[in-house]
């Protein structure tokens, strides 16, 4: 079995080239065209919710190796969060850390009292989160997204009665 240290914390702006590398890496030059991306693009993601995972690499210097971030949306007129991207270097995949990220964002958001995550992603990863899909036709993105991959988790129950119509940027 192998051992390391992973540690989380808040993200800082000295961190956002290394963060954009990832997500580079991970989800290519079409990650701009995603609907996910045009809720958050021009935004700032929220810093106090944003976390990177740093590791140390052989020669013993830490480095950035993932990333989540959400970032303050509107569901028709109520508040709520879009999660991500959330991206873990390919190196270092299958070790955890995408979890970590996760619980961590997810427990600072109830924290500070919000009530709704959204996210455009896989069912299978992130119902062991608690993310359920949004039910057809309740919360439509600006741009192309399957139905079958928004999904939804509140943070308080019952939040998703409060939200519908269209997700758009918060101002």
């Amino acid at each position: 079995m192998t051992y390391f240290t992973l540690r989380i914390r808040a993200e800082a702006p000295e961190d956002f080239a290394s963060v954009e590398q990832l997500g580079a890496e991970a989800f290519g030059p079409g990650r701009f065209a995603r609907a996910a991306f045009r809720l958050r693009e021009g935004v700032a993601h929220e810093a106090g919710l944003s976390f990177v995972a740093l590791m140390k690499n052989g020669s013993g210097v830490e480095e950035l190796v993932g990333s989540v971030r959400l970032t303050r949306i509107l569901i028709g007129c109520r508040p709520a969060l879009v999660l991500g991207p959330l991206v873990v270097a390919r190196s270092r995949k299958n070790l955890g850390i995408g979890r970590e990220l996760m619980n961590r964002a997810l427990h600072a958001a109830r924290e500070q009292g919000h009530r709704l995550v959204i996210l455009v992603g896989d069912q299978p990863y992130y119902a062991r989160f608690g993310f359920r899909p949004v039910p057809a036709g309740r919360i439509t993105l600006p741009g192309p997204a399957d139905p079958a991959r928004i999904l939804y988790l509140e943070l308080e129950p019952g939040a998703l009665v409060d939200h519908a119509g269209a997700a758009r940027k918060h101002a």
